[in-house]
């Protein structure tokens, strides 16, 4: 992959870093900001439901944050875009839609195909 492209992808990488921060921030505070008493229980447990759902959201970003970090590691070592599995060069077009991905296409549907074998 030559420069230009792989400064695209660090581009677009830490970008979404960023954008991930940014979301984490504005939860905290909104999460530490509100001091909300509802004495009817209905509502209590649906901010709780709420809350619940967008911590899940969150820890799902985490991860996202953990696998853009190592991807910006490729990038820096060289091995960015390069499948792991056979060695060959990741498309652009996957890249472009999962810049995160370490796997080729062709790779990850023999994953995917071997876990739906195993039913997992």
């Amino acid at each position: 992959m030559d420069k230009e492209t792989q400064a695209y992808f660090k581009e677009v990488l830490i970008k979404r870093l960023d954008e991930l921060y940014a979301e984490a921030e504005r939860t905290v505070a909104g999460m530490t900001d509100a001091e909300e008493t509802f004495p009817d229980p209905t509502d209590r447990a649906t901010l709780e439901s709420d809350r619940n759902f967008m911590l899940r959201i969150r820890d799902r970003e985490r991860k996202l944050i953990l696998k853009i970090r190592e991807a910006l590691q490729r990038i820096d070592d060289g091995s960015f875009g390069i499948c792991e599995s056979c060695g060959d060069e990741i498309g652009r077009e996957r890249l472009e839609a999962r810049p995160v991905t370490t796997l080729c296409i062709e790779c990850k549907r023999k994953q995917e195909a071997g876990e739906r074998a195993r039913g997992a």
